[in-house]
C-alpha cells in the first residue's frame, strides 16, 4: 500500500511561484514513475508532469513546459512540482500519483494524493 500526502498549494498572483511537495510512504519510492496531475472545476483531470523511476527523463504537458519542473528527492521519498510563472488557468486542484509499471500511460497510474488547491490571481 502507498500512501501520497501532497502540500505546498495555496493562493498566489499570476507570474508568482509555488512549490508542491508529494511525501510518498508505504513502498519503495524509487521504484516508481511519479506524476502530477491537476483537475479545475468542472473540467476533467489532466496530466501536468511526470518523472522517470531514476529521475533523469521528465515530461510536461505543452501547457506548462518552460514554467514547471518535476524532481525527485530520494532521500526525502518526495517528488516535487516547482511552478513558476504561474497564469490563473494554472488553477485547479493538484495530485501526485505513482506508476508502478514505469510506462507513464495515466491508467497506469494507480495511488493517488489527496490534492492540493492551487489558485491563481489575475
Amino acid at each position: 500500500q502507498v500512501q501520497l500526502v501532497e502540500s505546498g498549494g495555496g493562493l498566489v498572483q499570476a507570474g508568482g511561484s509555488l512549490r508542491l511537495s508529494c511525501a510518498v510512504s508505504g513502498r519503495t519510492f524509487s521504484y516508481y514513475r511519479m506524476g502530477w496531475f491537476r483537475q479545475a472545476p468542472g473540467k476533467e483531470r489532466e496530466f501536468v508532469a511526470d518523472i522517470t523511476w531514476s529521475g533523469y527523463s521528465t515530461y510536461y504537458a505543452d501547457s506548462v513546459k518552460g514554467r514547471f519542473t518535476i524532481s525527485r528527492e530520494f532521500t526525502k521519498n518526495t517528488v516535487v512540482l516547482q511552478m513558476n510563472s504561474l497564469k490563473s488557468e494554472d488553477t485547479a486542484v493538484y495530485y501526485c500519483a505513482t506508476d508502478p509499471t514505469g510506462r507513464g500511460l495515466q491508467s497506469d497510474f494507480a495511488s493517488w494524493g489527496q490534492g492540493t488547491q492551487v489558485t491563481v490571481s489575475s
